[in-house]
């Protein structure tokens, strides 16, 4: 031992040797969420292997979880092991070619990334282009797809960068008739607005992220592929076989079907990913949670909750909320305008600080414009409401101000 220790050029960190300590802080920023107790609780369960019948059985209650989460019946329905960015690389990767056209609607961060990946890719990317804060129209759309005949069109559902939720209403249908897949990101609005995949849009591929409305760890992507983005060919024209052709990396292949889809093989020839099971608890839990909280009916009310009073935050601040039409505010993130004189930074600094409570500034295209608030899940309560517009008031009094 002694010689094994003279052979050492690192000292340990000491850092390593106190006790970690996590603050205690609301976290009502664009995501993460705070996460619940029982969620917390699954994490700490023991570990088992990933081919455990236990926790094949758990993973079947996790798919069934977000069929349910996104009102669908797909067959090739899992959740990928990392964040909202896995899930949107995955979808392109196995919905595009080289040299296949996408278009990608962009108004905000969101599309710019998924149009980047897809560049990285090979594919011909066409823009749709929208300022921050708007819209796209199915006119919009259906423009786009006649000019560009594209295979895939994405589109963001919840725009967590603006605050822009996107009508889907007839986009999966008009997609359809000019021979085009659906792909859609709702990492920022699943459970917070509705979203049906298969009978609202008829969306072709939806994903989403755990850390968001559904108040689970970050780490997991529910994703969903309709039989016609399965399909080595279709009646529409397009012939993405999704995870049925060769994938340009090994870890979104057709290993991930083999375990959510086809069964459980257990000859040694075929590796299967090691799945972070522990995870999956918390995967599990929150989806067992989601089945009660996230009512659809319930969306109807949507002005009688706690969220519809996230558009205090402009009267507090004298600013106004940065998307102008009501129907396209994203209920899970309220985007107001910086408070003219004060700098972003400063207001969320003295938030973190003295109130132990996160929001956020802008991002991408809203960068030093506007301050994003986020109620999501758990953490949309009227109590909450009232603790960030009182930090926010305290802020405005206490915030050192610009005289230009």
């Amino acid at each position: 031992r002694a010689m094994a220790t003279s052979l050492l050029r690192v000292c340990p960190p000491g850092e390593l040797l106190r006790p970690l300590a996590v603050p205690e802080r609301l976290l009502l920023g664009p995501g993460p969420s705070n996460v619940p107790r029982r969620i917390r609780a699954a994490g700490a369960r023991q570990l088992l292997g990933h081919m455990h019948p236990e926790v094949l059985q758990v993973m079947d209650e996790i798919k069934a979880g977000i069929q349910y989460a996104f009102q669908t019946h797909n067959r090739l329905t899992l959740a990928l092991s990392g964040s909202g960015h896995c899930a949107m690389e995955a979808a392109l990767l196995n919905l595009l070619e080289r040299g296949d056209t996408v278009l990608v609607a962009i108004n905000g961060i969101w599309g710019q990334r998924a149009a980047e990946i897809a560049g990285r890719l090979g594919a011909n990317v066409c823009e749709l282009l929208k300022p921050p804060g708007k819209y796209f129209t199915p006119q919009d759309i259906e423009q786009g797809l006649v000019q560009h005949k594209p295979l895939v069109l994405f589109i963001t559902h919840g725009e967590s960068s603006t605050g822009v939720l996107q009508p889907l209403e007839g986009l999966g249908e008009l997609c359809h008739r000019h021979g085009c897949l659906l792909l859609v990101d709702a990492v920022a609005s699943l459970g917070g607005a509705p979203i049906f995949m298969d009978q609202q849009a008829e969306i072709d591929v939806l994903y989403s992220g755990s850390q968001k409305v559904l108040n689970a760890p970050p780490g997991s992507a529910p994703i969903s592929f309709s039989e016609r983005a399965r399909a080595p060919g279709s009646d529409t024209g397009p012939t993405a076989a999704c995870c049925a052709r060769g994938c340009s990396t090994w870890g979104w292949s057709s290993l991930w079907r083999r375990r959510w889809v086809q069964g459980r093989p257990t000859t040694p020839t075929i590796p299967i990913p090691t799945t972070p099971t522990t995870r999956e608890w918390g995967q599990r839990e929150d989806t067992a949670l989601s089945s009660w909280r996230c009512a659809w009916a319930a969306f109807d009310a949507r002005e009688k909750s706690p969220r519809s009073v996230m558009l205090s935050p402009g009267a507090v601040l004298g600013s106004p909320v940065a998307v102008g039409l009501k129907k396209a505010r994203l209920p899970t993130i309220t985007t107001v305008r910086v408070p003219e004189g004060y700098s972003w930074k400063d207001i969320t600094a003295f938030l973190m600080d003295e109130h132990g409570l996160e929001i956020a500034g802008g991002l991408g295209p809203t960068v030093g414009k506007v301050l994003r608030i986020g109620l999501m899940g758990c953490n949309s309560t009227g109590d909450n409401v009232e603790r960030v517009l009182g930090a926010l008031r305290d802020a405005l009094q206490r915030c050192p101000r610009s005289r230009l």
